[in-house]
């Protein structure tokens, strides 16, 4: 038979059991409760085992709307996400939600789908719900309908992208050292003709990541023609022809280059079911995907628990009273080399 939470008990006077009611059955001071409930210092361990239970007695919840209109905060945060489906973002919330709850904060998500109009209304719909703070992965570039927030209270931190036209906390990964390295990483294979698939042009980590690949192809002298180049959605059908565009014709690729985890993906399933007379075509990603260890996927790694778990760390500096000037904290990435990325261009294909 499943069991059932108890219902709390009531006071002589009806109503729902108060602090003062705890107080009285444990046999101390309300100020000794109140310690307990916020978990605040100064409790011996039998004292505090004699509140627990009282509370576990009587059903004592704590009135957290009370507690709001004294103390002005909802012990609430927001983070706003691109996409909840995409697996980089799993860990990244998750770090995040162990930071939250660390502070007593409950965390509440959602996704803006890579529209920066959804952002803007997630985001404004979280601070009339009256969170504390907010962790914002920006699909937009103009970020001034959030300064009368900021302005009003709300601590906020951005993160994988900066704010758009305002100056706010940010956390990034090195997304251009990260390309650079990973394209040098082809060159030094022997690749000449190396392709780059990234995302939508106005977003600033494809920005910097094809500013790390025409870095790389520029320290090693070698010229990029312009149909090496393609950015725009990460849908497999956009993604699919840019690499047969690019497999194609006299003088095709011998390398790609995947600018995030949805083009790498799409790019392995292209290379796998290709044939390729003149030999296979090498293959390093940015981001890391599942199974890319058993699949042999050279990739540039993230650690988006590190991204989720700084910037939380540092949205409960802000919202504990750091009064700091906004800063940018930017994490190294790793390439992690696996086979795709070391295979050499066929013999005499410079």
């Amino acid at each position: 038979m499943a069991e059932f939470a108890r219902r709390p008990e009531t006071n002589r006077y009806g109503t729902r059991p108060t602090m003062k009611d705890v107080a009285a059955r444990a046999g101390v001071g309300l100020k000794t409760v109140s310690r307990v409930v916020n978990g605040e210092a100064g409790v011996t361990p039998d004292t505090e085992r004699k509140v627990q239970e009282a509370i576990e007695a009587l059903g004592f919840r704590r009135n957290d709307s009370a507690r709001v209109l004294r103390k002005g905060r909802t012990s609430s945060v927001g983070l706003v996400l691109e996409d909840l489906a995409d697996p980089f973002y799993g860990p990244l919330s998750r770090a995040v939600e162990e930071v939250a709850r660390a502070h007593g904060a409950l965390l509440i998500n959602g996704s803006s789908a890579e529209d920066p109009d959804r952002e803007q209304e997630l985001v404004l719909a979280l601070c009339a719900r009256r969170v504390d703070g907010l962790i914002v992965i920006p699909a937009g570039d103009d970020h001034r309908y959030l300064e009368p927030e900021i302005k009003a209270g709300i601590a906020t931190v951005f993160v994988d992208r900066p704010a758009g036209r305002i100056d706010a906390d940010a956390v990034l990964s090195d997304s251009f050292g990260g390309s650079r390295a990973g394209v040098a990483h082809l060159i030094a294979h022997g690749h000449r003709r190396i392709g780059f698939i990234g995302d939508q042009p106005r977003i600033h980590t494809a920005q910097e990541r094809l500013r790390g690949y025409h870095s790389a192809m520029e320290d090693a002298g070698l010229p990029v023609d312009e149909r090496w180049v393609s950015l725009g959605s990460t849908e497999p059908e956009r993604v699919t022809a840019a690499v047969e565009q690019m497999l194609s014709g006299p003088e095709p690729v011998t390398a790609l280059f995947a600018g995030n985890n949805r083009v790498t993906v799409t790019a392995v399933r292209v290379l796998a079911g290709r044939e390729a007379p003149a030999g296979p075509v090498a293959l390093v990603g940015f981001d890391d995907i599942e199974l890319a260890d058993l699949l042999g996927i050279t990739v540039i790694a993230q650690d988006a628990a590190a991204l989720g778990r700084t910037a939380a760390e540092r949205l409960f500096r802000r919202l504990d009273g750091a009064a700091e000037e906004p800063s940018r904290v930017k994490l190294t990435t790793r390439l992690l080399a696996r086979g795709s990325g070391e295979l050499p261009p066929p013999p005499g294909v410079r």
